[in-house]
Order: structure tokens, then sequence, then C-alpha cells
């Protein structure tokens, strides 16, 4: 089960955290695993660790936010195999602030990275996928269903993705290709720690736990477990599913009161 030999994998975002752990159990289940990053030292890292293990991978620097880069990386990928399997959009960038104290830059810099950098990676990638079909993969969040305080230009971003989803789902029925999303809640990431000691100097154990109490569960989740549901949905097993968005949340959306 959950066989993705010799399917092409694109992950965005893959040099650290959810990526990364999506790209290493990909690789393990027999995927040619292309590691894209705005961090090339990071992605060419998680590629060497891969091959180390056995696997097919290739990690190559990449700013989602740049079009042009985006269009080269994805037809090089096309002309040495063929076709493009699997576009996992995972690339993200976070923000604290309300719709008053997000300035102009940092609500751009969202747009580019978390909504642009997912359209750029599926108009490049889209065209040989309606080949031969194959399965997109978006990352959203909580934060698009429900309301988290202080994540204004987050929330948007996130919600335009789960939008997204929706259109290409429906918009590529007739070339077999499935687009789904995934929405996690707190994920335990090199990411997160460092964004609560930026953001919480001093507190970093107290808003780590603070964070982890959330989740009903209480805990945050690990990139493992994100990943697992991940393999599911790009597998043939999920063949039936698309259009759909799916929490792995520990409960937070339907169990906080």
């Amino acid at each position: 089960m959950f066989n993705l030999e010799k399917k092409v994998a694109i992950i965005t975002g893959a040099g650290s955290g959810i990526g990364k752990a999506i790209a290493l159990l990909f690789a393990k289940q027999g995927a040619i695993v292309y590691i894209l990053d705005f961090n090339g030292q990071a992605a060419t890292d998680v590629e060497s660790l891969i091959r180390t293990e056995g696997g097919q991978a290739h990690g190559v620097g990449c700013d989602v936010s740049d079009p042009a880069m985006v269009n080269g990386v994805v037809q090089d990928i096309v002309a040495k195999n063929g076709a493009i399997h699997i576009l996992i959009n995972n690339a993200g960038v976070a923000h604290i602030g309300t719709a008053e104290s997000t300035n102009a830059a940092d609500f751009d810099r969202l747009l580019s990275v978390n909504v642009k950098g997912t359209y750029h990676c599926l108009q490049a990638a889209l065209p040989s996928m309606k080949t031969a079909g194959g399965v997109i993969l978006n990352m959203a969040s909580v934060a698009s269903s429900v309301g988290i305080p202080d994540r204004f230009a987050y929330s948007m971003t996130k919600g335009a993705v789960t939008g997204m989803t929706l259109s290409v789902a429906k918009d590529y029925l007739s070339y077999k290709i499935r687009c789904n999303c995934i929405s996690p809640a707190r994920v335990h990431t090199p990411f997160v720690d460092g964004f609560i000691a930026k953001n919480y100097p001093g507190k970093e154990k107290e808003m780590f736990e603070k964070l982890s109490q959330t989740q009903p569960v209480g805990r945050m989740a690990e990139p493992e477990e994100v990943a697992f549901l991940a393999l599911y949905l790009c597998s043939d097993e999920a063949s039936f599913i698309t259009g759909c968005d799916y929490p792995i949340d520990g409960g937070f959306i339907k169990l906080n009161n």
C-alpha cells in the first residue's frame, strides 16, 4: 500500500519541518523527490540524507515567489523525467498582526510566498500534469477555517490556498488531476521554535506550552504525522478523494469551545 515507485514528486519548502518530513517519507515509498527550498543548502542537505538511505532525491534552491525561477526549475524537472506526478505546495511564511498592525510590506511578503508562490507552482506544473494526470496537495491551515488572534495576513493567505484548492480540483477533473489541501494546527518544527524565540524572547518555554495546550489533545503535531496524511492523499489509495480540506489539528476546530 501507498507505493509511490517511480512517481516524480515536487515538494516546496522541503528543506525543513513538514516539507522535509514529507520528502523523507515519499522517498522511502519509492518516489523521485525534488526538494525545492528558498534555502538551497537546506534542500541539498535533505537530498543527501535521502540518498544516504537509498532514496532518489534532488535538492534545488528555489524562491517560489519568483515565477521565472519556478518555471525554469519545473521545466528542467519535466525535461529530465518526462512528467510530474505529484506537486505539494508546502512553502510558506507566517506573521503576527491584526489588520491595523500588519504593515504593507509584511502583507505583500505573505501574499508573495503563500498565495502567489502556490499559484506560480500550479501554473508551471499543470501543463505537464494534464498529460498523464496526477495529484496536487496544498498546505492550508486551521487559520483558514477559524478565527485566530493576531493572524490577519496569515489567515488571509491560507484562506486563499483553500479556495485555490477547490478551484483546481473542479477545473482539472477531466484531466484526472486530483487536488486537496491539508490544514494543520500547530506543528512542532524548527520554524516554530525560531518563531517563538523571535517574537517571545525570554518566554520561550512558557509560550511553547501555551501554544501546545491550544490543541485539545494537549500537544503540537509532529511533522511526520502530517507527512503520513500527505502520503495517503497522494497515493492511489486516495483515488476517490478530490476537492477536500483535511484538518489535522488535535481537535482544534471542532473541540475548542
